[in-house]
C-alpha cells in the first residue's frame, strides 16, 4: 500500500472528519485506533460497547468509503474492545471527573432521591438521523459532566426523546462516577417546590435551606420541559441564582424544552442567553427507516409478538404514525391488545391494518409514501436506498436523489421540511432546490418524462 497503519488512519480520519460536526467526530473517533489490516478486514480498536455499537450502525458507509479513498481496496470493517485483541485498556477511557469534590453535604433532613428512570439508558436509544447529533452530544457530557457543552439544552416537539436522553446522561454519570449527585427533575416541580418556601407558616427559612440543599448541592442538574418556568417571574429569578452557582462551581447543567433558546420569549433574556453558553441541539421528528427501527425494538424488547410481526405490518405502521414516537408507542400497545383477543398465527399488514383501524385511516395498499417512492426511484437507477439518501455527491447518485424528492413533493402531502428529512436529515432548501430542478429539466427532456412515468407506474 506503501504508507503504514498511522498514515492511512490520519488520512481517514481528515475525510471521516470533514464528514461529520466535531462533536461527533470528538465522541466516537478521538479513542478510537487503527489495529490491523488484513487480507479481509480493517480492524479498529474502540474504547467501549457503544463505540463500537455505533460505529458500526451508524458510520460503517462512511468509515468503509473514505478507506476506500486511502487504500483503493473495499474491506469488511470491524470494531473489536481492547480486552478482545489482548490491549489493556488504561489510557483508553477519559475518566476527567472520577475524583470530583462533591462537597459536604449540609445538616438536613432533606432525604436525597436522583428521580432517574433506571430503563432509560444509551444503549435502548434507537438512533438515526434525526437524533444522532443530540445522543451523540448527550453522550459526551455523560463522559465528562461539567468538562464541556454546559450548559446541554436539548430542544425538539414532545414524544421525540429528550427525556430519554436526559434520563440516559443521569444514569450512565451514577454507573460509572457513583460519588457524583445527579438530580433529575421537571420544571413545574421545580416551581412548586419554590412555591412551597412561601406557604410553610413560620418556618420558611428551614424551607428555604431544604430547597437550596435539594437543587443547588449536586454535581448534575437535569431539569426537564424548561417552558413551564413562563409566567412565573419569582421562580425564574431563583432558578437564575441556581444556574449561577451551579456553573460557577463546573456542576453539569442539562436543560430540555419543545422550543429552542431564542424561541422562549416569554423567559427573561439573561436565562435565555445563559441556555446558549454551552450547546443547543434539536431533536426531529423520526424518519421512515428510524420509526421502523424503533419499533421493532420496542416489540422484540417489550411484547412477546416480535417473532409474529411481519416487516410489511411494521413499515405499515411506520408510514402511519410518522409524527412522534409516543403514537409509534401507542400503536403498538393496541396491537399487542389486540393480538392477546384474536391469537393469530402471524400478525400481517391486513392484521396490523385491522387491529389499528381506529387510529389509522389511511388504506394499507395505497403506497404513495416517501419510503416507496424511494425504493422505486432507487431500483430504477440501481442504487440503493441507503445510498440515495446518504452523503455522496456523484452525479449519478444527485440526480436520483433530486428526482426522489420531485416525486415525494408530487405524489405524498409532506413538507418540504419533513421531505428533507426522509432523505438524511437535508435542509427544506436542498428539497426547494431538487424539485425546482427536475421541475425546469421536464419542460425539455422528453426522457426524463418517459423516466418519471416508469417510475410513477411501479408505485
Amino acid at each position: 500500500m506503501g504508507l503504514n497503519f498511522d498514515d492511512i488512519w490520519a488520512k481517514v480520519l481528515d475525510i471521516i472528519k470533514k464528514e461529520l460536526h466535531p462533536v461527533s467526530f470528538s465522541t466516537w473517533f478521538n479513542e478510537t485506533k487503527l489495529h490491523d489490516i488484513n487480507d479481509k478486514k480493517i480492524i479498529l480498536q474502540v474504547p467501549m460497547s457503544l463505540h463500537k455499537k455505533m460505529l458500526m450502525q451508524n458510520y460503517y458507509d462512511l468509515i468503509s468509503e473514505s478507506f476506500y479513498s486511502v487504500i483503493g481496496e473495499e474491506k469488511e470493517i470491524e470494531c473489536l474492545l481492547p480486552d478482545e485483541i489482548n490491549v489493556p485498556v488504561t489510557a483508553l477511557v477519559n475518566d476527567v471527573i472520577n475524583n470530583t469534590d462533591v462537597g459536604e453535604e449540609q445538616n438536613s433532613s432533606y432525604h436525597f432521591e436522583s428521580n432517574l428512570d433506571k430503563s432509560l439508558n444509551f444503549e435502548n436509544f434507537v438512533v438515526g438521523d434525526t437524533n444522532k447529533f443530540a445522543r451523540t452530544a448527550a453522550f459526551a457530557v455523560a463522559q465528562n459532566p461539567g468538562v464541556q457543552y454546559n450548559p446541554l439544552f436539548i430542544y425538539g416537539k414532545s414524544g421525540l426523546g429528550k427525556t430519554h436522553l436526559m434520563h440516559a446522561i443521569g444514569n450512565y454519570i451514577t454507573e460509572n462516577n457513583p460519588k457524583l449527585k445527579v438530580l433529575y427533575t421537571r420544571s413545574d416541580d421545580f416551581r412548586k417546590d419554590y412555591a412551597g418556601i412561601s406557604n410553610t407558616n413560620g418556618n420558611s427559612f428551614d424551607y428555604a435551606k431544604e430547597f437550596k440543599n435539594k437543587y443547588r448541592n449536586v454535581d448534575v442538574l437535569i431539569i426537564d420541559d424548561i417552558q413551564y418556568l413562563v409566567g412565573a417571574e419569582k421562580t425564574q429569578e431563583e432558578f437564575f441564582h441556581t444556574f449561577n452557582e451551579l456553573h460557577s462551581n463546573n456542576k453539569q447543567i442539562i436543560i430540555s424544552s419543545d422550543r429552542s433558546p431564542e424561541d422562549l420569549k416569554l423567559l427573561e433574556e439573561r436565562l435565555r442567553s445563559r441556555f446558549t453558553w454551552g450547546l443547543p441541539v434539536d431533536i426531529y421528528p423520526p424518519d421512515f427507516d428510524l420509526r421502523c427501527r424503533i419499533l421493532r425494538d420496542k416489540i422484540n424488547r417489550g411484547t412477546t409478538i416480535g417473532d409474529k410481526i411481519t416487516d410489511e405490518a411494521i413499515e405499515f405502521i411506520a408510514n402511519n404514525c410518522d409524527t412522534d414516537v409516543r403514537r409509534l408507542e401507542g400503536a403498538i400497545n393496541r396491537l399487542v391488545a389486540y393480538t392477546a383477543m384474536i391469537v393469530p398465527d402471524k400478525i400481517d399488514l391486513e392484521f396490523a391494518n385491522e387491529a389499528l383501524k381506529d387510529i389509522i385511516t389511511k388504506n394499507p395498499y395505497v403506497s404513495n409514501d416517501i419510503a416507496s417512492i424511494q425504493k422505486a426511484v432507487a431500483d430504477y437507477y440501481k442504487i440503493t436506498v441507503d445510498v440515495l439518501k446518504g452523503k455522496k455527491r456523484s452525479a449519478n447518485i444527485v440526480y436520483p436523489r433530486m428526482v426522489a424528492m420531485y416525486l415525494c413533493r408530487m405524489l405524498t402531502d409532506q413538507s418540504f421540511p419533513r421531505i428533507g428529512l426522509e432523505f438524511g436529515g437535508r435542509d427544506h432548501s436542498t428539497v426547494i432546490h431538487a424539485v425546482n430542478t427536475i421541475e425546469d429539466d421536464l419542460k425539455e427532456n422528453g426522457q426524463l418524462k418517459e423516466i418519471i412515468n416508469e417510475i410513477k407506474s411501479k408505485l
